[in-house]
């Protein structure tokens, strides 16, 4: 998930996702008041999904051992903040250092509203008479959920942004798309999340995604005017602010 080598073509300036970023944080905010509540049918929807895919993992050892591998190494919240850390380096080297800050504080940022969420909301994790895996703090929202969703969410961002070949596009969002959903199925048959738990880290990241595309055209342009100031000579030329 490398970003692309500069080539000749134009890099694209994709639209700001403001609809996106309003569908996604509505549906958040509406899964947590429903968590907070302890709505009925959603707590039974979570029961019945969970227990259906405890059982598959205490009778499938061998599958179980697969889940845990993907879970804990190749989806783990400090292997997307590994593939983070190496984008914003490769975005700084190559001077795109208003970019790499962006990504790294959105990254931040992420991890911050989980935990803080994760706090707030006190939920509980499954409980199992046998089970096959263990986590700690609160269930709600997915750690991994949100991890992989923001990681994936930023490379596929930058990807379109860099203008990379509509080909490499389509292998990102395939790899997005299956670790982002793989993860989510990873942690309920470990019994370590309830499903909402799942989809709220994937709305949260979602959410959390979309506001950063939206807002970082400003953030450039203020970067861009600051960085014009600086130069010297600046306070001679005509259009810049005094």
């Amino acid at each position: 998930m490398a970003l692309p080598a500069p080539t000749s073509r134009p890099a694209v300036r994709p639209r700001p996702p403001l609809a996106l970023l309003a569908v996604l944080t509505l549906l958040s905010v509406l899964l947590t008041v429903l968590v907070v509540a302890r709505w009925g049918p959603l707590l039974s929807l979570d029961a019945s999904l969970a227990n259906a895919l405890h059982r598959c993992a205490v009778t499938a050892p061998a599958w179980t051992r697969v889940n845990r591998l993907l879970s804990d190494w190749v989806w783990d919240p400090w292997a997307m903040r590994v593939v983070l850390a190496a984008v914003v380096v490769r975005l700084v080297r190559r001077g795109a250092w208003p970019l790499g800050l962006w990504v790294a504080g959105t990254a931040l940022v992420g991890t911050a509203l989980q935990q803080t969420l994760k706090a707030a909301v006190g939920r509980a994790r499954p409980v199992w008479p046998d089970p096959v895996d263990s986590a700690h703090y609160a269930a709600f929202p997915s750690g991994h959920a949100l991890s992989v969703t923001v990681a994936g969410g930023l490379v596929l961002w930058l990807l379109r942004r860099h203008g990379a070949r509509s080909r490499r596009q389509w292998a990102a969002r395939t790899i997005v798309a299956v670790s982002v959903v793989g993860v989510g199925f990873t942690r309920v048959h470990l019994g370590v999340h309830w499903p909402s738990d799942v989809i709220g880290g994937w709305l949260l990241g979602g959410a959390l995604v979309a506001g950063a595309a939206a807002a970082y055209p400003a953030y450039a342009r203020r970067v861009g005017r600051a960085a014009a100031r600086d130069r010297p000579g600046a306070g001679q030329r005509r259009g810049w602010p005094s």
